[in-house]
């Protein structure tokens, strides 16, 4: 489970360093797929999980409209990754473009997923969801916290 909230910047040549703790995390995979996410954000995925999400992704019916282009975009923006020895690796030009990221990055634990935004993305999520979390939590939460 992914956990914690980095801010980092983008080296000259696009790369980022996953935090540490986060690649610890991720059962020492040493290998990840980044997908375009939501909300502008990318999500980046151990090996692992991306192959059970997409035993899970298989369900959809390609009958569907909305399906068939669900998983043409998810898909086709989808990058294999290998972090280096410094734990960096390279964000896609089209990725970093599609999530309107400059420099300064935020890397958040997404639980079964890591997420990468663009700093200034992050702050205005982060402050517009912040205050709605309690409402948020009594509209979906069925466990107790």
């Amino acid at each position: 489970m992914f956990t914690g909230e980095y801010h980092h910047s983008l080296d000259e040549k696009n790369r980022l360093t996953i935090p540490s703790r986060l690649r610890q995390q991720a059962d020492s995979e040493d290998q990840f797929v980044i997908t375009p996410g939501l909300d502008k954000a990318l999500f980046l995925y151990p090996l692992s999980e991306w192959k059970r999400l997409g035993k899970r992704l298989r369900s959809l019916s390609t009958l569907h409209s909305d399906a068939r282009a669900f998983l043409r975009l998810f898909f086709s923006g989808a990058h294999p990754v290998q972090p280096d020895a410094q734990g960096r690796i390279t964000l896609p030009q089209t990725l970093k473009e599609m999530a309107e990221i400059k420099d300064k990055i935020v890397i958040i634990g997404a639980f079964n997923k890591i997420e990468i935004w663009s700093e200034e993305r992050w702050n205005e999520y982060y402050q517009e969801k912040r205050a709605i979390f309690e409402e948020l939590a009594e509209r979906i939460m069925d466990v107790e916290i």
